[in-house]
């Protein structure tokens, strides 16, 4: 399937204006934007592909079923005062892939704390070379960029790290009932709310730099469920009221850039136990998909000091690294 086309610069500006929810007569937006009327209506005629519905109703004007929430460039940096020194954000209306851009830029010397948040991505990324669902403002699609001393033999347990960080920043957002799932997932409810796709830059012996690209739902309608294919989350599904999405992004960068600070220096194994109490299958009966289609099932153990998930088999204790393994329950 081909990724959509991206939406043209007047239909995010006209959705900005109508992100509070409420009509606005096409007839003022023509006007406010120097266009024609017909100019308004075709752009704003094919939003369904974002995830958005939009009334359009005559003598009263257009209408978004549910307020949008945009990203904040100033606002988050704001919200995360000393925590984002070192940081760099910039926020892009649309992009294919902010890890792909990222990892672009990384290679034409973008400095580490480069974090790239897209509003709308039209080729997004996940592990195994999934493709990453969401609609406008349904979802925070953002990525790090960071760079290290040591060569790529230094980054193993990046991805548990990071989920580490996205469960410290969970927690300090009042969500409970969080959990990780090796290598680089977090679930809520059974479903998927947040994944982490690691793209390394460098050779063995250093310095290397890491694109680390986060999925994370707030809201997931069920026209995307069904393009999603697997049990999804969001955070709309809580019993709580919602988090803004700056916020959430500004705790997630916070906690993001603490845990990479000290990764740096000290790698995944301090980290080692924290990261075993969030585990969602920790202890438990799964089963591990080969490449090749084979399985094997065990008992999780737990992991080692990189990263590397122990296995409890029928022929005794197993070592697996994230590459091409899928985890399963049993």
């Amino acid at each position: 399937m081909s990724a959509p086309d991206a939406p043209k610069p007047l239909t995010f500006a006209l959705l900005r204006r109508l992100a509070d929810g409420e009509f606005h007569s096409g007839e003022v937006l023509a006007r406010q934007f120097g266009v024609t009327r017909a100019t308004v209506c075709n752009a704003l005629h094919d939003v369904g592909h974002l995830g958005l519905t939009l009334y359009s109703v005559r003598g009263r004007g257009y209408r978004l079923a549910r307020p949008l929430q945009w990203l904040d460039a100033a606002l988050i940096r704001s919200s995360l005062g000393a925590a984002g020194d070192g940081l760099h954000i910039e926020i892009l209306d649309h992009a294919s892939s902010s890890n792909a851009l990222l990892l672009q830029r990384s290679s034409q010397g973008a400095p580490g704390g480069t974090v790239l948040a897209v509003e709308w991505q039209t080729a997004g990324r996940g592990r195994l070379g999934r493709t990453w669902h969401s609609g406008l403002g349904d979802t925070l699609t953002f990525s790090v960029l960071w760079r290290f001393g040591g060569g790529l033999a230094t980054l193993s347990g990046l991805s548990l790290a990071v989920g580490v960080a996205m469960m410290r920043a969970l927690h300090e957002l009042g969500i409970a009932g969080a959990g990780l799932k090796w290598p680089n997932d977090v679930l809520l409810n059974n479903g998927k709310l947040a994944g982490i796709l690691i793209e390394a830059q460098g050779d063995m012996l250093g310095p290397s730099a890491v694109v680390i690209g986060i999925g994370l739902n707030l809201t997931v309608p069920e026209a995307m469920r069904e393009l999603i294919g697997q049990p999804a989350s969001d955070l709309t599904s809580l019993d709580m009221p919602q988090a803004e999405r700056n916020q959430v992004l500004a705790v997630s960068l916070k906690h993001l850039a603490a845990v990479l600070h000290g990764f740096s220096h000290g790698g995944f194994a301090p980290l080692r136990d924290e990261w075993e109490r969030h585990h969602v299958f920790q202890g438990r009966m799964v089963k591990m998909l080969m490449p090749d289609g084979s399985h094997v099932s065990g008992t999780v153990l737990g992991v080692t000091d990189d990263g590397v998930l122990r296995l409890l088999t029928g022929q005794g204790e197993q070592l697996f690294n994230a590459g091409e393994v899928s985890l399963r329950s049993a």
